[in-house]
């Protein structure tokens, strides 16, 4: 056979020839404990606390065969102890994970911090009054200056705005593009319901749920001038560092205002720490960093998000299945399959972290993972 032949059927060979994943699991997987970092997580035998290995390596399996694209770490704790770590695709310890929507759930815990502090006077405060010395505002009215910080919180204020409604006039695809953020909200016109759409009234918990990126965004606009500071040196003042957060990346809307909303960019094991904050009531490694009772009000369900799901402030619940009982989860959720779950009553925070961004399916998929292989795990 000439050479040229040989080379001929060895490239046709490669041409056919199907990729390998990115990450690809050992045969036999070989769990490992977390390593203790100094960062203030304490750390866990897996097997020692009763945990089925199984899961774990199945779910490595999984994502090994490419059925989660995108996976970049897998965290889980509970009781306060890291108990599995795990990273591919790239991932790795030090890496700043973009959790998109997931940081809109921050902004709610620093509203409560300032709310602590008394620089909020709570979640009825009126959202206008903040902006006074820029008013007037289009679609001005008793309505509009009665939209409350918890309105926002809830997904539930009177704006004409629908991050899922191209034609909303608040999609935040339009607010991305326009000079002025803070203004963009304000401005907005209120909504209006065609006959087929519930009203408040009407409704569960008596509020309409509408995903308003821009409200999430109007919150950290709210929280620079009550507390007089950016909003990523609050974030660093009164939750970042008290729970030994020192790596982190902000976003700023076109005219300088922090971006409350999304893409704050967290490494893993901090992100479990705010899941472990949350799930143990505002106190991390026994100080208290929120209240306890602010936690309690983010973690009840103020509306109906969807069929299979409520919403809290800036936290979303979803109900899964263990051992043929419903289990609800809260969650930190973001584009791309970003996940915190936070299971309070059993001390549980699990984190995925993705980089599937504006794919079909990949929050179906993370929930899955969570249910399907964590619950599962579970002693």
């Amino acid at each position: 056979m000439s050479p040229s032949l040989s080379r001929l059927i060895l490239l046709s060979c490669l041409a056919f020839a199907t990729p390998a994943p990115i990450w690809a699991a050992p045969a036999t997987p070989t769990y490992r404990a977390p390593a203790s970092a100094g960062d203030g997580w304490a750390v866990a035998d897996a097997a020692r606390q009763g945990w089925k290995l199984e899961r774990f390596g199945a779910l490595e399996a999984a994502i090994a065969r490419g059925d989660f694209p995108g996976v970049t770490s897998v965290l889980v704790a509970q009781d306060g102890h890291l108990l599995y770590e795990r990273y591919f695709n790239g991932g790795g310890p030090d890496v700043l994970n973009d959790t998109r929507s997931a940081t809109k759930s921050v902004t709610a815990l620093l509203v409560g911090a300032a709310i602590d502090r008394g620089l909020i006077p709570d979640a009825r405060a009126r959202v206008h009054d903040y902006f006074r010395d820029l008013a007037p505002w289009q679609h001005d009215g008793p309505r509009k200056q009665a939209i409350t910080v918890e309105d926002l919180l809830t997904m539930s204020s009177a704006w004409d705005c629908d991050d899922e409604n191209p034609f909303s006039s608040g999609n935040e695809e339009r607010m991305y593009v326009s000079e002025n953020w803070t203004r963009f909200a304000l401005d907005l016109p209120l909504r209006g319901y065609a006959p087929w759409v519930k009203r408040p009234e009407d409704s569960p918990h008596g509020r309409t749920f509408s995903y308003c990126t821009a409200g999430s965004f109007l919150l950290g606009a709210v929280l620079e001038r009550a507390t007089g500071k950016p909003l990523a040196a609050f974030a660093a003042e009164a939750l970042e560092r008290p729970l030994g957060i020192s790596q982190v990346q902000w976003n700023r809307s076109s005219e300088g205002v922090g971006m409350g909303g999304g893409g704050t960019r967290y490494r893993s094991r901090d992100l479990a720490k705010l899941g472990q904050l949350v799930a143990a009531g505002g106190v991390w490694n026994g100080k208290r960093v929120i209240s306890a009772d602010w936690i309690r009000q983010a973690l009840t369900v103020h509306a109906q998000a969807r069929e299979d799901a409520d919403y809290g402030y800036q936290f979303w619940r979803f109900r899964f299945t263990r051992d043929g009982r419903e289990q609800p989860a809260w969650t930190m959720s973001g584009n791309g399959g970003n996940y915190v779950f936070i299971v309070p009553e059993k001390k549980l925070v699990a984190v995925i972290t993705r980089t599937s961004f504006n794919q079909r399916d990949v929050h179906p998929q993370s929930q899955r993972m969570f249910g399907d292989y964590v619950l599962t795990a579970m002693p």
